[in-house]
């Protein structure tokens, strides 16, 4: 899976804070991935623009830089439905770059077509990863796609997802913490459902749950606290949000010490069993609380602000994620821009530009229309995506 790959050196980019190196995705090979029977495509460190028609594959491309990092990738697929159509496994090979040196990832279904194996398996530098939170010590992705347009406007599942992304940028422990902790949930709710009460079993759990949940929501707090410092100081071209978490365990945290705070929930995990038993849900945990997002200016909820309102303000986000990596010389996180020009004008895709360049982090970005990209201009590099092939192309 993984491939011998001449090395390469990655380009150093002056971004606010000083010179860093950017990590950057410098070559790219897939294997019935999606629609791509077999691609490879070389890049260096600045903005990828990907332009084409819909359904050509362009966020396949995405898709399959996403998953260089831990977690299901953007589309949240099942393994095996990433297998190009009657083929696969499908495989992804990638050499990433940063400050001088590189490093081969390699991931991929395992097992054989219509096998329908689940396993995802990662290869770093030819060698096989214990897991997939490996991927988060090399590199951070975070992305925006059509899907989260309405991301302030739905239910606060997705939310809590965008949050989680952007701890796990900063932390590849977090996917270990949601993982255990969902589990303990789901097999409390299990036991509870069937009627099976033994208090030390479900102690165990509720205990383990616990502490994975105090955990996962310290984490929440001190990214949205980093991330409201710099939007405060350093806001940028984009409208600044407010950000906020509504949680219970969120709340505990405030006022007491996390031994405190788990086990004041392990008592209320306790304390709800009849209750959960009777609903099938779990009643209290960070799997219910909520990112919280107004406009500074206006101070209106984000989700009643216009489409391109909304989206300004998600870009803002992830923006203001990757200027506070950049102020602390730490790695840029990888920015996976789909369709991100619809709805924004003009201006605002123009501030964008500027700003990526500016900070020195690789992007992906797609779209339908070549001529919203001219302003890039030779500050990016530019592919036509057609039925699953790339094309390079000069911008004049």
């Amino acid at each position: 899976m993984i491939l011998t790959l001449d090395r390469i050196q990655d380009q150093e980019i002056q971004a606010p804070g000083g010179m860093i190196r950017s990590p950057a995705v410098s070559r790219l090979i897939l294997k019935d991935f999606r629609s791509y029977p077999a691609l490879r495509v070389e890049t260096d460190a600045r903005p990828v623009v990907l332009t084409g028609a819909n359904g050509v594959g362009k966020t396949n491309l995405l898709e399959a830089v996403s998953l260089l990092a831990p977690g299901r990738g953007l589309r949240r697929a099942k393994t095996t439905d990433l297998d190009r159509r009657g083929a696969g496994p499908w495989s992804i090979a990638a050499r990433v770059a940063f400050d001088g040196l590189t490093s081969d990832i390699g991931t991929g279904r395992t097992g054989s077509t219509g096998h329908g194996s689940e396993r995802r398996v990662v290869r770093i530098d030819g060698q096989p990863a214990p897991n997939q939170a490996a991927l988060g010590d090399l590199v951070a992705v975070l992305w925006l796609t059509p899907s989260m347009d309405r991301l302030f406007q739905e239910g606060s599942s997705d939310r809590r997802r965008f949050l989680d992304r952007l701890v796990l940028a900063n932390d590849s422990s977090h996917v270990g913490r949601v993982s255990s902790y969902s589990k303990a949930i789901s097999e409390r709710g299990r036991l509870l459902r069937a009627g099976r009460t033994d208090p030390a079993w479900l102690d165990a759990l509720e205990t383990r749950a616990a502490a994975s949940a105090v955990a996962i929501a310290a984490a929440r707090r001190q990214t949205v606290k980093a991330l409201s410092e710099v939007l405060d100081t350093d806001p940028g071209p984009f409208p600044r949000p407010t950000l906020a978490l509504d949680g219970t365990v969120e709340t505990w945290l405030s006022e007491l010490s996390a031994l405190d705070a788990e086990q004041k929930l392990a008592e209320r995990l306790k304390a709800c069993r009849a209750k959960d038993a009777e609903t099938g849900t779990t009643a209290v945990g960070p799997h219910r609380s909520d990112l919280v997002v107004h406009d500074a200016r206006s101070g209106i909820p984000a989700g009643e602000g216009s489409t391109g309102q909304q989206k300004a303000l998600l870009i803002s986000i992830c923006l203001a994620e990757a200027r506070r990596r950049a102020g602390l010389g730490q790695k840029l996180p990888i920015l996976l821009l789909d369709e991100v020009a619809a709805h924004l004008d003009a201006t605002r895709r123009n501030d964008l530009f500027d700003e990526l360049v500016s900070l020195g982090t690789q992007a992906w970005l797609t779209g339908t229309d070549a001529s919203v990209f001219q302003p890039f201009g030779q500050r990016a590099q530019h592919f036509t995506v057609n039925s699953s092939e790339l094309q390079p192309y000069d911008v004049n």
